[in-house]
């Protein structure tokens, strides 16, 4: 499931796991490859010192830095994106039913045979939900800038659900569910 941030990615995969979906979160796998000890950490603190307060990688510093430099943004995600893939790789080989990830950009972390479900939102509506995240504006508009438009993530999607807060989500995410059954082989 792919989509721009704060258009509810993590709240349509929770209503897919009500329906059965086992979700995994490339944003979580995203610190887990950070932590200190790992060869991501290594690459990164070597790359930007300065962004390693007391051997943790600081993450808003890093994001600040990186969400304002398209060059530096490429960087990271050449560090971290084959990392991120293989674990989702590894996670998924192990598990049964269908199985959904949550990953916030649009580039091929995990093998591009794979449905893409595409969520968006219009812009008011994610600003709003970012602001409530405690997010600055700033750091919303350079997240937003450094991202795909509604339109190229829609050319990226098989699928598309909308979330607008409005109240036919239920529904749309049934209609997802009874479409990735139909498309995506049942892992036994």
């Amino acid at each position: 499931m792919l989509g721009g941030i704060g258009v509810g990615k993590t709240y349509i995969g929770a209503l897919l796991e009500e329906h059965g979906v086992t979700m995994i979160s490339a944003d979580r796998i995203g610190h887990e490859v950070l932590l200190p000890g790992t060869p991501v950490h290594a690459e990164v603190a070597e790359r930007w010192p300065a962004v390693v307060i007391d051997g943790v990688i600081h993450r808003p510093s890093l994001a600040a830095l990186v969400f304002s430099d398209a060059d530096a943004l490429g960087e990271l995600e050449a560090m971290t994106h084959p990392a991120i893939g293989a674990e989702i790789e590894r996670r998924v080989a192990g598990m049964e039913g269908l199985v959904g990830v949550e990953i916030p950009v649009a580039k091929d972390v995990v093998g591009r045979s794979w449905p893409r479900v595409v969520v968006t939102a219009p812009l008011e509506v994610r600003r709003r939900r970012l602001l409530e995240r405690g997010m600055t504006s700033r750091d919303i508009e350079a997240r937003i800038a450094a991202q795909l438009t509604t339109d190229a993530w829609q050319a990226l999607a098989d699928y598309v659900v909308v979330n607008d807060g409005g109240d036919g989500l239920a529904a749309d995410v049934e209609q997802l569910v009874a479409w990735l059954e139909e498309v995506v082989p049942v892992r036994r």
